[in-house]
């Protein structure tokens, strides 16, 4: 069933993500196309699309916040690379995750720096950043 908050959520995902976070959604829908489509309206369609803060933004809160949780690993990777879709700089990435360790710990930034180095490594992003 396609709404309008499903296509302005599918063209969303799109931009921050293209055509992987397409596929994540489409492979969802095969077992569990209810929730596939709450991520693509709500989460994608109603939030992603306000006004008030620019993807890089949206990225960089969203990484903040899956670093944080601690129990993120597999999404955190998602948006990592959603982040360098959207013009994040990978200083700025390495940053966000290290800001972290006060406010989540260092165990939490500890695991969120791997995602970034594997993320960087598949990405063909040298460590250190000069």
């Amino acid at each position: 069933m396609s709404t309008e908050r499903y296509e302005r959520g599918a063209r969303m995902l799109a931009a921050v993500d293209g055509p992987a976070g397409l596929e994540v959604v489409e492979n969802l829908a095969k077992s569990f196309p209810d929730f596939a489509r709450y991520v693509l309206e709500f989460s994608f369609g109603d939030i992603y699309a306000r006004e008030g803060l620019g993807l890089r933004e949206r990225e960089l809160a969203t990484v903040a916040a899956l670093c944080a949780l601690g129990n993120a690993q597999p999404q955190l990777r998602v948006h990592v690379h959603a982040a360098l879709h959207v013009g994040c700089k990978p200083a700025e990435l390495v940053e966000v995750v290290m800001q972290m360790s006060i406010y989540a710990g260092f165990p939490a930034a500890l695991n969120g720096l791997a995602a970034v180095r594997e993320v960087f490594a598949e990405v063909g992003i040298q460590l250190p950043l000069a």
